[in-house]
């Protein structure tokens, strides 16, 4: 097995990319962990401030979705890569939109377009967990049925949805092309 090929080289491939995302945020100031002085693995209110700044929140779903998503993506367009290069892959294009999520361009849209009237980006923690969250998700679509698949993605948007009156579909709506009735419905929670 060449060297290229061992999955140990993937593995330390995939971290160095977390890592530089996570001192990319740092260079542009993203705050470490939660500014309140506390790290819980579950904050499950969508509209407060720390929001997007512990381990997991309601987004943490979406993530999941993105690997999801991109395990399709790096399939369609790289079908004879390794699983371990498609799997590097996909966590560079997450790691990538994890900086650029968490620059003054993309947080001041999240304000003035969605709900988020209160975002002020992702902690570097909460950016690197949900890279781990896309690793899941990219996990399962590789193991799951394609069918099962598209299920746990149904799923999980309804879920969310009904639980805080967003989701990764309603997120990417939002942040393209607001609709003001789907804001007045996220509002009236």
């Amino acid at each position: 097995m060449s060297a290229a090929r061992r999955p140990w080289t993937y593995a330390l491939a995939a971290l160095a990319l977390v890592a530089a995302a996570a001192v990319s945020e740092l260079a542009m100031g993203r705050s470490p962990m939660c500014t309140c002085g506390y790290v819980k693995f579950w904050h499950g209110v969508a509209n407060s401030s720390e929001n997007s700044q512990h381990i997991t929140d309601w987004y943490t779903f979406s993530h999941v979705i993105h690997g999801m998503g991109f395990y399709a993506l790096v399939w369609l367009v790289a079908r004879r890569a390794t699983p371990g290069a498609r799997l590097v892959s996909a966590v560079a294009l997450e790691a990538a939109w994890e900086v650029f999520e968490n620059t003054p361009f993309v947080i001041n849209r999240y304000r003035a377009a969605t709900i988020a009237l209160d975002y002020y980006g992702d902690s570097v923690l909460n950016s690197v967990s949900d890279i781990a969250a896309m690793m899941v998700g990219f996990w399962l679509a590789r193991r799951l049925p394609v069918w099962v698949t598209v299920t746990v993605v149904v799923v999980l948007e309804v879920f969310v949805a009904a639980m805080i009156r967003d989701n990764l579909t309603l997120n990417i709506l939002m942040l393209l092309h607001p609709v003001e009735a789907v804001r007045q419905w996220q509002m009236a929670q």
